[in-house]
């Protein structure tokens, strides 16, 4: 199996990726096509797919913040089962990282990454593709280390339409597990630096912010 950077919406595993995308994510959480030609040439922003016999099989979205010293997953898309995608990606994305964070002078704080609440909300399919399906990433997600940010938390759908997305937590990976809570002030910088790209948010998300600026830490919980 590879590991390919995409880098332009020119390159055909791009629209492999896309298309897988479609197929796995609820329509709210696939940006346009055309709107990815700027994502993908920005180099903080790391696109690899997994390619098996000539095809996209899978693919992780994520970036490194050098002045945060944190990483955030945007996405992880197992396609096949069978082939071990999740462990390679996963592996994968831990070494680049490490490397960046090697490169910056000091060792990851940890990554940041949504994950979708099924017990809250049930009607996510992903595709039909059972590993993807929500209560077996929460789970491998959870023995992987990562841990639930103790607030409700809300999202602008990547429609850009202004709507509050909710049924997901924001949680964090720490290199430390005994870390316990993260300051807010990180938390909400790294927020409104992430979501520079959708000026049309909610009043919700707002509000949100507005809260976590009102407390010093949240809390680190299991998931």
């Amino acid at each position: 199996m590879e590991y390919r950077r995409i880098t332009s919406i020119e390159d055909p595993l791009f629209k492999q990726m896309h298309q897988l995308m479609q197929d796995i994510f609820p329509p709210e959480e696939v940006l346009e096509f055309c709107l990815w030609k700027e994502p993908l040439e920005d180099p903080g922003i790391r696109v690899f797919v997994a390619v098996h016999d000539g095809q996209v099989c899978g693919a992780t979205e994520y970036r490194f913040y050098e002045d945060f010293n944190v990483a955030m997953t945007d996405f992880t898309i197992i396609g096949r089962a069978g082939l071990g995608i999740g462990r390679f990606l996963s592996q994968k994305r831990l070494e680049d990282l490490n490397a960046l964070a090697q490169a910056n002078g000091k060792p990851l704080l940890g990554m940041f990454a949504e994950i979708y609440d099924p017990y809250r909300v049930e009607q996510y399919e992903f595709g039909g593709v059972k590993p993807m399906d929500p209560f077996v990433r929460r789970e491998v997600l959870s023995h992987l280390g990562y841990k639930r940010l103790d607030f409700p938390y809300v999202h602008p759908s990547w429609n850009n339409d202004g709507e509050a997305v909710t049924g997901l937590d924001l949680c964090f990976l720490p290199t430390d597990d005994s870390l316990s809570e993260l300051p807010t002030e990180l938390i909400v910088k790294f927020l409104r630096r992430y979501y520079t790209v959708l000026p049309n948010k909610p009043q919700a998300w707002h509000d949100m912010v507005g809260q976590l600026e009102a407390k010093e830490s949240a809390a680190l919980l299991p998931i």
